[in-house]
């Protein structure tokens, strides 16, 4: 009989989507003065949050609105929500309004306090992505104009992911996550190089890049990223809404709909990998969906396999299956999917991963490890298959071992 460990038998959970908050002067003090006036900043104002069609919007100098962080940057206008980080708040009080960076929990943004949550959670490492104006693969800087000020922007946040966030106290802990810029993949390239030489390992990149007005999988432009990634065991990370779109149905439903069908995203972005023939071409690369789940996994690789193998709808016909292509590595993260862990097996329970999400509202954050045990006792997971889950799995998907993480 399979002995599911109990929860305090667990090991320190590795989190393979956490979020950081941006600091409020990072750019204010790193950008040149020429470029200071135009680059990011943050203002107050009174704000007002709504969320329609599957798209938040949000009315400015609102007298009813709540006062607001706004983040500014050319035409772009950002405002903090409280949806950003309710780490740590009852579920009832999170939502969707307007918010302040002192309105959240400290940890959210400040690396201290982050590594004692991490500590109170259980947790020893975390990969965190951006949390309000970058957007989760740099959308933020792809959709400026003045491309050289973006360019700079980018590298003053990847240098902050690497050198503060995660050095010092964080060193082997928040593991970096570079962003890239989209706009041209040459300099992504350059850009994947340059932080992998500074000890980043790990990308962020779009589920659909065409929904951004880049080139899609289909058309090869992104091999030099990809070669760029192979080269220096990189792997790529694709958050859910990274092509600026969340699955809806209609301009008039709620944000449950957009909520109960986002990993949508995820499984078109793997079709594209595999038909693309990007994971045939680059044979090394590993890729990550992050707060994707697994339970549609089996299906969708089958169904891919029944295409492939039968010639049909132009791809296919001879090779290795989509099954054997995705084997190792195409990872999907888990912390709400007990579909996806009773099918484990066909997913292949070493491309799971797990994590907290970190200070969002779908977060698991302080109780993770007792989610994580209670999933793990209800499908019978023994010991080894919780360690694969929690961390092992993750230090294999993002090579860990080089910040001195080996089991």
């Amino acid at each position: 009989m399979t002995v599911t460990p109990a929860a305090e038998e667990l090991p320190l959970i590795i989190s393979v989507d956490d979020h950081v908050m941006e600091p409020k002067d990072l750019w204010q003090q790193q950008l040149p003065p020429s470029m200071r006036d135009r680059g990011p900043r943050v203002v107050q104002e009174r704000i007002r949050l709504h969320f329609t069609g599957g798209h938040y919007g949000f009315e400015r100098d609102d007298p009813d609105g709540q006062w607001c962080d706004v983040w500014l940057f050319e035409d772009s206008v950002t405002p903090t929500g409280l949806l950003h980080g309710p780490a740590g708040m009852p579920r009832e009080e999170q939502r969707n309004v307007a918010a302040r960076y002192e309105d959240l929990r400290p940890g959210t943004h400040e690396q201290t306090a982050r590594l004692a949550d991490m500590d109170l959670n259980h947790v020893e490492a975390a990969l965190n992505f951006p949390n309000i104006f970058p957007r989760f693969c740099g959308q933020g800087f792809l959709e400026r104009d003045d491309k050289e000020l973006a360019a700079e922007c980018l590298r003053i946040y990847n240098d902050w992911m690497i050198d503060d966030w995660g050095g010092g106290a964080g060193r082997g802990r928040l593991i970096p996550l570079a962003l890239l810029p989209l706009w041209d993949p040459g300099m992504a390239a350059a850009e994947v190089r340059r932080c992998a030489a500074k000890g980043c390992f790990a990308v962020a990149f779009s589920e659909n890049p065409s929904k951004l007005g880049l080139p899609s999988m289909y058309t090869g432009e992104w091999d030099p990223v990809w070669q760029a990634c192979e080269e220096s065991g990189t792997t790529v990370s694709m958050h859910i809404g990274s092509s600026s779109s969340m699955p809806s149905t209609s301009a008039d439903a709620p944000l449950a709909t957009s909520m109960s069908l986002y990993a949508q995203n995820a499984e078109g972005s793997m079709v594209d990998w595999v038909f693309s023939g990007t994971l045939q071409r680059f044979s090394e690369i590993k890729i990550t969906y992050a707060e994707s789940q697994v339970g549609w996994m089996p299906f969708q690789v089958e169904r891919m396999d029944s295409v492939f193998s039968d010639g049909r709808g132009g791809v296919g016909g001879d090779g290795p299956l989509p099954s054997e292509i995705v084997q190792g590595r195409v990872f999907g993260c888990i912390f709400d999917d007990l579909v996806g862990l009773k099918q484990r097996h066909d997913v292949g329970i070493d491309q799971i991963l797990f994590e907290t999400d970190y200070p969002h509202s779908d977060g698991t954050f302080p109780h993770s490890r007792k989610v994580a045990h209670s999933m793990f006792a209800a499908v019978g997971m023994d010991a080894g298959e919780c360690y694969k889950v929690l961390r092992g799995n993750a230090i294999n998907a993002y090579g860990l071992d080089r910040f001195g993480i080996h089991d």
